[in-house]
């Protein structure tokens, strides 16, 4: 992965079995696995065999120093400890699409502040194969123990493209031929009568305000995704998961 490292000294706390599991398949730098679970337990183990094979130190430790690592993430008695943060940028997305075969398909995420929406997110961005997703550095979560955990280690196959300005990040893709697609709450067209299939990046706007107006301005179109009860909106991480997988399954269904 090319990934920039924008602070050396940053440390990234990684909790959880699973996600511990996958930064360490996923070539991440982690420093130190730290476990209070004995070591015969079967995921455990498996964790050490992957450090023992890649050199990574492995060492005890209470469940109480554990918990302060992962602060309110739960660690499942297993927490790693990778570094420095880092982040890919545009081109990795790029090179991503061209390895696959596929159009681009970015995500551009606008002010997503909590930690579990954002993980979810990922997750679903990894299943889906979206190529890159776009956050800000300002105004919204990076990755925190708690993201690395809602997104049970997705987040380290996913390019997390942390950039100052996402306007100017959107402009760029637009650019590049992608159309630009926001998801809003109410008005655009109906999601399953847009046409996704090309290069896409799909615009999903945060818990409480959504998508920021010069933002918002600088899409193409808007699609909303039809409500039939009450509630008016649903959660951003669901979202993201229905656009994620329409622009899946229409580019399936073009396919031969």
């Amino acid at each position: 992965m090319n990934r920039r490292d924008p602070t050396a000294s940053e440390t990234i706390v990684v909790p959880g079995r699973n996600p511990v599991l996958e930064v360490i398949r996923a070539g991440w730098p982690v420093r130190e696995v730290l476990t209070s679970v004995a070591r015969a337990d079967e995921r455990i183990q498996r964790v050490i065999e992957a450090c023992s094979a890649r050199g990574i130190p492995v060492r005890s430790a209470t469940a109480d120093e554990l918990s302060r690592l992962a602060g309110k993430a739960h660690h499942q008695g297993i927490v790693a400890l990778c570094g420095p943060a880092s982040h890919a940028d545009l081109e990795e997305g790029f090179r991503r699409a061209e390895r696959a075969g596929e159009p681009p398909f970015f995500a551009l995420l606008d002010s997503i502040e909590d930690p579990r929406n954002l993980g979810a997110i990922l997750r679903c961005a990894d299943a889906a194969g979206v190529h890159g997703v776009v956050i800000p550095k300002h105004r919204a979560t990076g990755l925190t123990p708690a993201v690395a955990k809602a997104s049970a280690g997705a987040f380290a196959h996913v390019p997390v493209i942390r950039v100052t300005n996402l306007v100017r990040a959107a402009v760029k893709l637009r650019e590049r031929g992608l159309w630009l697609v926001a998801a809003v709450p109410e008005g655009g067209q109906e999601l399953w009568r847009s046409r996704l299939t090309g290069p896409v990046a799909v615009v999903i706007g945060g818990e409480d305000k959504g998508i920021r107006r010069l933002l918002l301005e600088t899409c193409d179109f808007s699609v909303r995704i039809p409500m039939f009860g009450r509630v008016p909106s649903l959660n951003a991480s669901v979202a993201a998961a229905l656009l994620f997988y329409e622009v899946r399954r229409q580019r399936t269904m073009q396919s031969p």
